[in-house]
């Protein structure tokens, strides 16, 4: 079906001119795509033109294998193309006409949460006229994608009747053999293989058209929570695959693994945990424990074709915030990982934390780009982090190319935790966020918030980068969001820039001695240990997870329903399946006993410490501490408690390890109506560079999308959206129109939730 939304009032269109470029190359139409002639040569294997520094679309290095890959025109892989650099060379729509761009066509997927939860994080795909995307409740569909009308659609929930533990997705994986053409596409615990013409599953593919991610995790994760979020990446005849595991007691290993494309057979699988005696190994205990996993790669993969490499951004070991059990570096969590992409055998890893407590998981795809380094071109891995520093890679060897230094740290003082005395930080190019905030950084358009601000500074601990967890509660700036977060940065080689999106809002990262949790009533302090940071200590939901309000749960679940969830999960929580019966059967009946009305007071009141057996029992939490939850730190009129900016978008020249340009990104609508309009906000979803000197991004709270001057950051273009874009947008061309498109799924910063996918055109 298709759906209309008002367009933005926009100039009418311009005549396009009949061709563009840089000095003495003029544009010609190849595939529906603008190309400079030299470009045109290069494609054909022709070229003997010099190029010039500003051409669009020139390719830096060696020239990725073209024979497999679709059209130009095309958005053919997640993020653009396999090196998800978040690029289209298409010049179609350039500085001088972006602002006559309108609404083409818009498609309503459907099954939005009209409680504003569900979200859309996909960044679509886009071959030869036909776009694949999903929908909130991650039913894959195709459209035409210069009309939006659709053409197929395909819900999991065929293969089954109740759909645990699903998350969200953010692209879709292409593969065609010439003859055949397939979509692969990760939806909750499964990995499913359809026929792209008509969206059925491939029969032959695992178990009629879909394979289960646990496979190769071991015996015991078939009881684990183990989803994808991300696509996988294809190279031959295999595809290869991250995941999403639990980022508590009981985690799967994060370990990536490679699956045959026809059968869905496992090729290869790398443990980034290590095995007792493989190398990694020596930086854990002799003994690692069974409740230890993560270091999982979540945000998605990189591929070089050329070399054969896959390149891997890990996350932490969990459990995320406390690692007395896991003394050591804890090799391969938090790495940049290079494999050798037909056999999983490592080629070189570089470790960004160490012995993480921080939860500072990669947040996003590597980079793959050209750099020029010493005077020559150098190919090499941008890997952004939630800290806001990007660490420059080389390709072939994991070494730095710019200068990091080892900086000492305050250690941890909380009991048996054993933090890592020194950091790894690079030198150039600059942080891309602030990295240390002060009485000075506070909230400045209100005087009593700003007092209240300067109170909380006051007792907690701060003071930078690698503050260790703490008791008293230590702020985290920027928070467990980021910094970079999973939208990642787009590079354009035309214009040399590298851009990134980033958030700039403080969290609160707060120990709860387990001791002092118990109270009376054994329930509540279940509760406190296995889900109070998801859902807070007012059980109101929220957060980083988005998770629901369990205020009044008993009109909405049944005690087998509530025991049911705790044990598989359902959406985006993890399966909780290290809890006694016992303790299980207390949380269950704490939570069916709470009242929708009650006042928090009532409900969440404890009668101090206990040491009743009943209340830890068998099974209980194993570590000293528990984390308090995932609290942003706001002004009692919702914005953030430090000064802006609160998001921004940076151009970081990375020849030169430089800034070249930082903007906020995004408006508070309740500031903005007051004139104060140059905040930034919040944001989630990546940029887009193209050819024709422009960077296309949604992301923000306030849901608009705007195009920017790639060379120096200027606003050229707005418009608003039905709901938020915290999706990336995907650039291709049709019968040689140029279009825009980016999901608009909301559901998160308190934004409504939407269904619809927005495309936008010259007229």
């Amino acid at each position: 079906m298709v759906g209309v939304v008002g367009s933005a009032k926009l100039p009418l269109a311009a005549p396009l001119p009949a061709a563009s470029g840089c000095d003495g190359y003029r544009t010609f139409s190849y595939m529906g795509t603008q190309l400079p002639l030299h470009i045109l040569l290069l494609l054909a294997g022709l070229a003997t033109l010099p190029a010039c520094t500003n051409s669009p679309g020139l390719h830096e290095g060696p020239l990725p294998l073209m024979t497999q890959d679709p059209a130009p025109a095309d958005w053919p892989h997640y993020l653009g193309d396999p090196a998800t650099t978040q690029y289209s060379a298409l010049t179609q729509l350039d500085t001088t006409n972006v602002a006559q761009l309108q609404l083409a066509w818009s498609y309503a997927s459907g099954d939005r949460d009209t409680l504003d939860r569900s979200q859309i994080q996909c960044n679509p795909l886009v071959i030869d006229g036909t776009l694949y995307g999903t929908n909130p409740q991650l039913k894959a569909f195709a459209l035409d994608a210069a009309t939006g009308e659709e053409r197929w659609t395909f819900d999991p929930a065929v293969f089954s009747d109740e759909l645990l533990g699903m998350g969200t997705n953010r692209g879709l994986s292409y593969w065609t053999d010439g003859t055949e053409a397939r979509i692969y596409y990760p939806a909750g615990p499964f990995l499913y293989a359809l026929n792209a013409a008509t969206g059925t599953p491939v029969q032959s593919f695992g178990s009629g058209g879909r394979i289960d991610l646990h496979t190769g995790l071991g015996d015991g994760a078939r009881e684990q929570f183990v989803i994808s979020t991300s696509p996988g990446v294809i190279f031959e005849d295999l595809i290869i695959m991250g995941g999403r595991v639990s980022e508590d007691l009981g985690a799967a290993p994060g370990h990536i693994r490679a699956f045959d494309l026809h059968t869905g057979e496992l090729r290869w699988i790398f443990h980034t945990l290590p095995e007792p005696g493989q190398a990694g190994s020596e930086t854990w205990p002799d003994e690692r424990s069974p409740l230890t996993g993560g270091a999982n790669a979540w945000a998605g993969l990189s591929l070089d074709p050329e070399r054969g490499y896959v390149y891997v951004p890990t996350g932490s070991a969990a459990y995320d915030f406390y690692g007395g059990n896991r003394p050591g570096d804890n090799l391969y969590a938090n790495c940049v990982l290079a494999l050798d992409a037909r056999s999983g055998e490592k080629i070189w890893h570089y470790q960004t934390v160490h012995h993480d407590l921080w939860d500072r998981d990669h947040p996003a795809t590597p980079v793959l780009l050209t750099v020029q380094h010493d005077g020559t071109p150098h190919d090499a891995v941008a890997q952004v982090t939630k800290g806001g520093y990007l660490f420059l890679l080389d390709r072939d060897t994991g070494e730095p190319l710019f200068p990091v230094e080892e900086r000492s740290y305050p250690v941890s003082d909380l009991a048996g935790e054993v933090s890592s005395p020194t950091q790894p930080m690079p030198l150039l190019p600059p942080a891309f966020t602030r990295q240390k905030l002060t009485e000075e950084d506070l909230y400045p358009f209100d005087s009593v918030m700003n007092r209240e601000a300067r109170e909380l500074l006051a007792t907690s601990k701060h003071g930078g980068p690698f503050v260790p967890p703490s008791e008293e509660g230590t702020v985290m700036f920027p928070g467990f969001d980021g910094g970079a977060e999973w939208g990642g940065a787009s590079y354009s080689p035309s214009d040399r820039l590298f851009f990134v999106n980033a958030n700039e809002m403080p969290w609160m990262l707060k120990m709860n001695p387990v001791a002092g949790l118990a109270g009376e009533d054994p329930g509540r302090a279940v509760y406190a240990i296995a889900c109070q940071a998801c859902h807070g200590s007012n059980l109101r939901g929220g957060g980083v997870f988005q998770s629901p309000s369990l205020l009044g749960l008993a009109t909405r679940l049944d005690g087998p329903q509530i025991s049911h969830t705790i044990v598989n999960g359902r959406g985006a929580m993890p399966a909780i399946n290290w809890l006694s019966d016992q303790q299980r059967r207390d949380v269950t009946d704490w939570l069916l006993a709470l009242p929708a009305d009650a006042e928090m007071k009532e409900i969440l009141a404890t009668t101090g410490q206990s040491d009743k057996e009943e209340a830890t029992g068998e099974g209980a939490w194993p570590y000293p501490y528990i984390m308090d939850g995932y609290k942003r730190l706001k002004t009692g009129d919702g914005h953030p408690i430090t000064a802006p900016p609160w998001g921004t978008l940076t151009a970081l020249d990375l020849d030169a390890g430089s800034i070249r340009w930082q903007i906020p990104l995004g408006t508070y609508p309740d500031l903005a109506a007051r004139g104060i309009d140059d905040t930034g906000s919040e944001n989630y979803g990546g940029p887009v560079a193209t050819a024709g000197g422009l960077v296309f991004i949604a992301a923000t709270l306030d849901e608009r999308i705007r195009a920017f001057r790639s060379r120096d950051g200027k606003l050229l273009w707005e418009a608003q959206l039905p709901a938020a874009g915290y999706a990336t947008p995907a650039v291709y061309a049709v019968a040689g129109k140029q279009y825009v498109v980016v999901a608009c799924g909301g559901g998160k910063l308190g934004t409504r939730s939407g269904d619809r996918y927005v495309a936008f055109a010259l007229p």
